[in-house]
């Protein structure tokens, strides 16, 4: 199996030698921008676009910062439309994936949602 392996393993490990990531991680505080290699970059507004219609996405939402009323997945959302529209390499599929805030735990009973009421 390794006289089979072997030519498709050096054919990938060239092309896997110039593979390019890109990864953007953020919290409430910082967005940073996590290159290939290894590269760690803050952006001096906290806004980033990236992939092929990331730069028309990012000046659409410096654009759309200051509206008032709009959440950041509002911005997001506008932003990636504007993209797809103007670029040719990308469309409107794109999910959108938002984690819920935490806050530390107080020190009196544990916080209840009340129930949605009910219809008979």
């Amino acid at each position: 199996s390794s006289r089979v392996l072997g030519p498709w393993l050096s054919l990938s490990c060239k092309f896997l030698r110039k593979l390019e990531a890109i990864m953007v991680v953020a919290d409430s505080n910082v967005s940073l921008t996590l290159t290939g290699n290894g590269d760690v970059l803050e952006p001096t507004d906290g806004i980033i676009g990236i992939g092929s219609g990331g730069d028309y996405a990012l000046a659409a939402a410096r654009a759309l910062i200051d509206v008032p009323g709009l959440t950041a997945e509002e911005i997001a959302r506008k932003s990636m439309n504007i993209a797809a529209d103007i670029c040719i390499y990308s469309n409107h599929n794109f999910t959108i994936e938002s984690l819920g805030t935490t806050s530390a735990p107080s020190s009196s009973s544990p916080s209840q949602t009340p129930a949605s009421p009910t219809t008979p």
